[in-house]
Order: structure tokens, then C-alpha cells, then sequence
């Protein structure tokens, strides 16, 4: 195998990826084959995509470029805030999030995005995982029912 070049943590949105900023100049710095990584990355993540439909959910993306110019891509869970968006059916947060909110999510709604984010959470159990993304939520400006 060969040696490694970089590694890329990235957000890109679900099947969306495209040769634009702030992608491209990245990708192009590192000698990433742009073309194959915009292929890959939305065929992967295609599913995701359309389950989310309606919301740009961003994933995210471990890249591994080696120095012959070759890379390994490995799509990870979806970032915690996209989620929320995408429960409330917004486009983003609030602008003042203490003191504008919004929003609600219920407890159902937070187990929903715990399911759907629990291999990704730092959480021991299902209350963790629920308090880490109801602090997202109240950041956003989410008025969160426990």
C-alpha cells in the first residue's frame, strides 16, 4: 500500500458533492482526482440523500489520499445539526439561539436522531446520547422537551 499523503476530515452534503468551493480547491491541493471523488462520494451517499429529501444533510467524510494519488473514502453519520434541520423541516438555525427560539423537538424526536446517530455519539447510553444532541438543539436555538 502506499504511503499516506493527507488526511481529510470533510461535511459535504448527502449525494450533493460537486467540482465548486470549498471543495474543489481542497481536493485539487491534495491531487485528489476530483471527477472519481465526486462519483463516489454520491453514490454512497445517495440513500442518505434521499431519505433526507428537502434538507441539505451534511456527512461526514474521512479522506485519505495517499502520495500516488490515490485515496480511500470512508463515509461516516451525518453531522448532528443537519439532523435537527432536517426533523423541523428548516433550512438553518436561529439567529440569536438564547434569545429567539424557534422550534420544538419533543423527546421522540431526539431517540429519532439518536438512532440515527448513535455509532458517532460519545455517549455511554441512550440518555447520553439524547443530552449531547439536545445541547445541539438548544445551541440552534431548539427549544428541547425531556
Amino acid at each position: 500500500m502506499a504511503k499516506v499523503q493527507t488526511i481529510l476530515n470533510l461535511e459535504v452534503p448527502a449525494g450533493k458533492a460537486q467540482p465548486a468551493p470549498p471543495l474543489w480547491p481542497m481536493l485539487g491541493a491534495n491531487g485528489v482526482n476530483i471527477g472519481q471523488f465526486i462519483k463516489e462520494f454520491n453514490d454512497k451517499t445517495m440513500d442518505l440523500m434521499k431519505k433526507f429529501s428537502g434538507v441539505d444533510v451534511k456527512i461526514k467524510a474521512k479522506l485519505t489520499v495517499y502520495v500516488d494519488r490515490t485515496f480511500l473514502l470512508e463515509v461516516g453519520d451525518p453531522v448532528t445539526s443537519g439532523l435537527i434541520k432536517w426533523k423541523l423541516k428548516v433550512a438553518s438555525g436561529s439567529g440569536e439561539p438564547n434569545k429567539k427560539k424557534i422550534w420544538k423537538l419533543t423527546r421522540k424526536d431526539l431517540e429519532e436522531i439518536y438512532e440515527l446517530k448513535k455509532n458517532d455519539l460519545n455517549a455511554y447510553d441512550v440518555e447520553q446520547g439524547i443530552k449531547i444532541i439536545a445541547g445541539t438543539a438548544k445551541n440552534m436555538g431548539v427549544e428541547v422537551e425531556l
